[in-house]
């Protein structure tokens, strides 16, 4: 297997940490000046840092994309740090070797606003799927809670708006999407579970090849700081219990596992390991993948 990270922003998001993780302290936070700026905050504004970037996998002959970002041209009235973005993710991704055409497998981890958008692309006036002959891996409970039509009044608010629309509902049209339960099985590598509480339907991919272990979880973190506070969650989870109890169940699996702790939205290295600490958790190493340095 081989785990390739195609960028599309990495950046400011306009947040401070009380406002981003409200249930952080500010301890952590002043702790970490020396390790957390720039790749997780700039410590001069005060401002979190953030990473939107798809894992590009490689298993069993197949090609599979990881979280799709937020997309050029999308129309988002409560989400404008994301709105009407023009980025060069494509050509990132052909860098990579990939084109669209040759994705067999695109897996949402949840159907947030930056894990969907690059699902499909504006062609004329009409949203098409990017990826043509891939199979859309989606959570049916998210796919649910985000359908408009079932009158969910979510804790983002409006911050959601038109994503079902534009980078979902084209999709499933198509006949691309297999909306999954309890736990699907995409190889013997890999196979997605449920991990409720950021969304009802967040998921992890979890990799198993020969002693190597890895675990993509989506937004069960957005900062490195939740892996020393697990009950920090963001301002973003629908359900703030459930999301702490998921966040502390797959952070101890990856820590007596010595599995690879891969976020979405990680600068830096993007991906570490942790450790068991008391009742919470450190930073054992980081992967080896590149840091970003240069910011926008």
């Amino acid at each position: 297997m081989s785990i390739t990270r195609v960028r599309e922003y990495f950046g400011s998001v306009g947040m401070t940490p009380e406002t981003f993780f409200p249930d952080s302290t500010k301890e952590v936070w002043e702790a970490g000046d020396a390790w957390l700026d720039p790749h997780f905050l700039d410590s001069g504004t005060n401002i979190v840092h953030s990473a939107i970037q798809t894992w590009l996998l490689r298993s069993e002959g197949r090609t599979i994309l990881v979280d799709t970002g937020v997309g050029n041209h999308k129309e988002r009235p409560y989400a404008p740090v994301w709105s009407h973005l023009d980025t060069d993710f494509l050509a990132n991704l052909a860098r990579a070797g990939v084109r669209p055409e040759d994705v067999d497998i695109v897996i949402n981890t949840h159907l947030h606003v930056d894990h969907v958008g690059w699902n499909t692309r504006l062609d004329g006036r009409e949203w098409i799927p990017t990826f043509p002959n891939a199979t859309y891996l989606m959570p049916k409970d998210d796919f649910d809670f985000w359908n408009p039509d079932n009158g969910h009044r979510p804790r983002l608010g409006r911050g959601n708006q038109n994503v079902f629309e534009d980078s979902v509902a084209p999709v499933h049209r198509a006949g691309l999407t297999r909306l999954w339960t309890d736990s699907h099985r995409i190889d013997a590598n890999l196979r997605l579970d449920p991990a409720p509480g950021h969304t009802p339907g967040s998921s992890v991919l979890t990799l198993a090849s020969g002693t190597d272990r890895a675990v993509f979880v989506g937004d069960l973190l957005h900062s490195p700081v939740q892996i020393l506070e697990p009950d920090a969650n963001s301002c973003f989870c629908e359900n703030p219990a459930e999301a702490r109890a998921t966040r502390r169940k797959v952070l101890g699996r990856a820590a007596d596992d010595n599995a690879l702790v891969i976020p979405a939205h990680l600068g830096g290295h993007g991906a570490t390991e942790v450790v068991r600490d008391g009742s919470t958790f450190a930073i054992k190493g980081w992967a080896p993948f590149s840091p970003y340095t240069d910011q926008r």
